[in-house]
């Protein structure tokens, strides 16, 4: 027996304690098959994912061999293996994403499509389940002999997510008979008293509870738990990038590779949620703090160095290197939700925002082909969205996050309906006396006006639980038309209304959208004497478009009046920040050491939301705006290149 071993069984022990009163969390996540969304922000995005991400994604997968390498692996046609070991995985994650499209849009053709490569993915499946195109065509005597590397656990990972998510689509069982195999295949090598080993890059973990919610069998939650438990048990610092430098009880600091983490702390707080057991929720909240106090951009990207693809030392953000993967920002989505799930605190809700509008969303241009890998709070006019990367992970990650937007507004418990997230549309909601059904009618995030009218309600007492977030000051609420206090007491940052509700029963609430000017905590270097400008949820930045190329010259004085103003024909219709700012003077000559500061000049400041940038012509990009002209650069002279 391994040595590890008698580690792993005291684990084991202490998370079994049937003396520990179960944990129930705050609420239940309402799923987007029972909201529909139809306001003018999410809604275009979530077509446009439906007609051009997915397609795309399918056609790039079809062009660089990740679909036929499973035709080859199961000897429909002959070939070798095409691209990175891990390519199965982003096949994975579009079939999710179709999936998604599919339970919303009942769009046909998608099905068809993705049934047509389910058939090849199930033909390729190896008599014991075993299931993995780069090791059936490259090195098939070598199974399970690289975790760390390899990924095999991880793309075992995106294909049982993909599965179960196609058979609550569809209805049918064929890809998760599929996914049920390989789950059975694994669980027949790895748990206690069998091999030893985790995967290198988390993912299973969460597919392997999904798969326990869908089928109801325990092995697979039991064999979730114990990949979990037994991360780190082996305590090798140089493993923290993959977070197994020591046991997940122990973590305390955000580290390593910034999407392996948020997968591996989704996993433990879905665990946490279908378990009942306490045992990670302490290194959960350290984790949660260490990221969101120290580690995070205020457009809730994660992961600042390049060279990990994820996190450096506390408050090391800078600007134009930013790293921020796309699907760094996705995973910063699902723990951050599952968070609010377990603790019905809004501060987690606060993050989701955040991230959801601005890191997140910017992953992806307005038609929904072209995508960010990275992205950065500063650009210099070379950084641009592609339509595909040789490492493709962030475009399918898109294509399967933006149908299931709705399941992240709404939460549901015995005792109440909790809006987290504002977006128009309706929801239907379960409480413990019958169905709720709420219609929301806003145009947020451009206006914090949100009315709520009930359509239907079971009899009884319920709470209207609303979030107020943290950038709403002074927050306005009307039941049925009469004001209410104008400074409740909030139950963990949300506005709680307890009454018998009747259909027809309307709340409207105001939030206050003002601009804001953010400042970094001055250990954040490279934003000393700068200012981020915010309205509502939305970060706002400086495109070169806006201001004959160049952004970096200008700034802002702390006197300077902003206001706002909603262009219908911009970008697809989007809320502007206007008003006057400087700029320095041009640069006689680079080759001046030191330079007068003083040579300034007024000028006119346009400032558009970060998640739409990059969607016009190429030019300099700015988040963080000086406020004096010694932090703003010069610009060149005409004529003069920089060195």
């Amino acid at each position: 027996m391994n040595a590890l071993w008698p580690a792993l069984l005291t684990m084991s022990a202490i998370v079994s304690s049937p003396t520990e009163t179960p944990f129930v969390p705050a609420m239940r996540a309402v799923p987007f098959t029972r909201v529909t969304v139809e306001d003018s922000f999410w809604k275009p995005r979530i077509e446009a994912n439906r007609t051009q991400t997915i397609p795309h994604n399918f056609k790039l997968c079809e062009e660089t061999g990740r679909i036929s390498n499973f035709a080859k692996a199961a000897k429909r046609m002959e070939g070798k293996f095409e691209g990175i070991y891990f390519n199965d995985s982003d096949v994975y994650k579009l079939l999710e994403g179709a999936a998604y499209a599919v339970a919303i849009s009942r769009d046909e053709g998608i099905r068809g499509k993705a049934d047509e490569v389910i058939d090849l993915i199930a033909a390729a499946q190896q008599s014991d389940g075993y299931l993995n195109t780069y090791y059936t065509l490259v090195e098939p005597d070598k199974r399970w002999t690289d975790l760390p590397v390899k990924h095999e656990l991880y793309c075992a990972g995106h294909l049982i997510e993909a599965a179960v998510a196609h058979w609550s689509a569809t209805g049918s069982r064929k890809f998760l008979e599929v996914a049920i195999r390989l789950a059975d295949h694994i669980d027949s090598i790895f748990g206690e008293g069998k091999r030893y080993g985790f995967p290198g890059h988390e993912e299973l973990e969460i597919a392997l509870l999904k798969l326990f919610e869908a089928t109801g069998e325990t092995r697979y939650r039991d064999l979730a738990g114990f990949f979990l438990h037994a991360r780190g048990q082996e305590r090798k610092p140089e493993q923290e990038h993959f977070q197994a430098h020591a046991p997940l009880v122990e973590h305390t600091d955000i580290v390593g590779h910034a999407v392996r983490a948020m997968y591996l702390y989704t996993a433990a707080a879905d665990w946490t949620a279908l378990t009942g057991q306490r045992t990670y929720l302490p290194a959960l909240e350290r984790v949660w703090r260490s990221v969101t106090e120290r580690r995070m951009y205020l457009t809730g990207g994660i992961g600042s160095k390049r060279e990990n693809e994820g996190f450096s030392a506390d408050y090391d953000l800078p600007n134009d290197s930013a790293y921020c993967e796309t699907c760094a920002s996705i995973g910063m989505a699902f723990w951050n939700h599952r968070m609010l799930l377990l603790h019905g605190e809004s501060r987690f809700a606060d993050v989701l925002e955040r991230v959801a509008y601005n890191g997140l969303l910017s992953g992806v241009s307005l038609e929904g082909d072209k995508f960010f890998y990275e992205n950065p709070l500063a650009s210099r006019g070379k950084h641009h969205r592609k339509p595909w990367y040789d490492c493709a992970c962030c475009p399918p990650n898109v294509a399967r996050f933006l149908p299931t937007i709705g399941g992240y507004l709404y939460g549901e418990s015995d005792d109440a309906l909790w809006v987290n997230l504002y977006a128009a549309g309706t929801v239907e909601a379960r409480v413990a006396s019958g169905t709720v059904r709420l219609r929301q009618d806003t145009t947020f995030p451009w206006s914090g006006d949100i009315q709520f009218t009930f359509l239907e309600t079971p009899g009884g007492t319920f709470s209207l639980n609303l979030r107020i977030p943290t950038w709403a000051h002074e927050p306005r609420l009307w039941l049925n038309g009469k004001p209410q206090p104008k400074r409740p007491d909030l139950e963990r940052g949300y506005w709680k209304i307890e009454r018998e509700w009747r259909a027809g029963d309307r709340v409207a609430i105001r939030f206050p959208m003002e601009i804001e000017r953010m400042e970094a905590d001055p250990r954040v270097t490279e934003n000393r004497g700068k200012v981020a400008l915010m309205r509502g949820p939305l970060v706002y930045c400086l495109e070169g478009v806006d201001h004959g190329g160049g952004v970096r010259s200008l700034f802002l004085p702390r006197d300077s009046v902003l206001t706002t103003r909603f262009e219908p024909n911009l970008l697809g219709g989007i809320q502007v920040l206007t008003g006057r700012a400087w700029a320095r003077k041009a640069s006689r000559d680079w080759a001046q050491l030191y330079q007068s500061a003083g040579q300034t000049h007024q000028t006119y400041l346009r400032a558009i939301p970060y998640c739409f940038w990059d969607n016009r012509e190429p030019g300099e990009m700015v988040v963080w705006i000086p406020e004096s002209p010694g932090v703003a650069e010069p610009p060149l002279s005409e004529g003069l290149s920089s060195p």
